[in-house]
């Protein structure tokens, strides 16, 4: 049994179940101010445990480390479930050591706001502009982007049949061995885009895919990059956002928008209520949901945004034109370790 096993899917679910605990209202918004950036270059750090992929992170760092010269962003990325599993761990150790978190599993932020970790906050940007539904009543964490889990395939790599169109297409036998997948297991985009698909499309479609000789990696981010180094000629399931990277990159890559629906990922962050660098914090977490950052997540990284400022690139299908399949935490939670054993059970992973 795993440490998420144990605490996630019976102390969320309890508090799930329950209505959870009582939140005080939502402190007031704040702004970036010269006091805010004063006291940012004192603490002279912020770091960041993210799951966004470490190019688009890691450039969005070096911007704001431009912009506000003094204080460093140190970049920890790996996939939403490590995230959630280190900070669990760091957190019963005593150990503090991030000041922002950021996943792409919602129940990752529904557990963290269940134990009180996370220091309530909120930027005047989001305050003014996200959407109810895309920010936390409690002031503990918003929305910082959104993207699909998409099929999509190299259009050079299957000139010899029909590329796929639907969900069901992709059990025809003319894919076999030609497909890549991420794992549910690792990522929190593909544990939410499992979760869908299994209400959607039945455990019989997974049974099935799991004989299509699928090459199975762990991020999110890693399907694309098979697909760009020619290893496969189909992604299952991936981020929508390294498709585009790599489309703008001039790599013959199209993505699929079946007509069943395609799953979206909400990534939320937060400040961790014992950051070490807590006015760093604030100002990174501010700049987080800014124009001019949202903005490059967009252009540079392939992310949607709740920033009704932001513009998409040219050429990108609207998220108004697309079949979303969109998920509840609240459900998906009680779905977790179903998820985690027929996916072993079928993926031998």
């Amino acid at each position: 049994m795993t440490w998420k096993t144990t605490l996630a899917a019976t102390t969320i679910a309890v508090a799930l179940l329950s209505g959870g605990a009582a939140w005080a209202a939502a402190p007031a918004a704040y702004d970036i101010t010269p006091d805010l950036i004063a006291a940012a270059k004192k603490d002279g750090t912020v770091v960041w445990y993210t799951a966004t992929d470490l190019t688009v992170a890691e450039k969005l760092a070096a911007e704001f480390e431009a912009e506000y010269p003094g204080v460093k962003v140190q970049v920890e990325r790996s996939g939403s479930e490590r995230v959630f599993q280190r900070i669990g761990q760091e957190q019963m150790s005593g150990i503090h050591n991030a000041d922002i978190i950021e996943t792409s599993d919602a129940v990752n932020f529904i557990y963290f706001k269940q134990q009180g970790w996370l220091e309530p906050a909120v930027p005047k940007i989001v305050a003014d502009e996200w959407p109810d539904d895309q920010k936390d009543p409690d002031g503990q964490f918003a929305a910082y982007r959104a993207h699909l889990s998409v099929m999509a395939y190299r259009t050079d790599l299957l000139k010899d049949v029909e590329p796929p169109k639907t969900w069901e297409d992709l059990l025809k036998p003319e894919y076999k061995g030609r497909m890549v997948k991420a794992h549910p297991g690792y990522s929190g985009t593909i544990m939410t885009a499992t979760g869908v698909l299994s209400n959607l499309l039945g455990w019989e479609w997974f049974e099935k895919l799991g004989q299509q000789d699928v090459m199975q990696v762990q991020s999110s981010t890693e399907p694309p990059k098979k697909l760009a180094e020619g290893e496969r000629a189909i992604q299952v399931d991936g981020n929508e956002y390294n498709i585009f990277r790599l489309q703008d990159q001039g790599v013959p890559v199209q993505i699929v928008y079946p007509p069943e629906g395609t799953p979206i990922a909400i990534g939320n962050a937060g400040i961790l209520k014992d950051a070490p660098h807590p006015d760093a914090a604030k100002l990174y977490y501010a700049y987080l949901y800014s124009t001019k950052a949202q903005q490059l997540n967009s252009d540079f990284g392939g992310l949607r945004s709740f920033n009704p400022d932001v513009q998409e690139k040219e050429g990108r299908t609207p998220l108004s034109q697309i079949k979303l399949l969109e998920s509840d935490p609240s459900e998906l939670i009680k779905q977790v370790q179903t998820i985690k054993q027929k996916y072993e059970q079928y993926f031998g992973t």
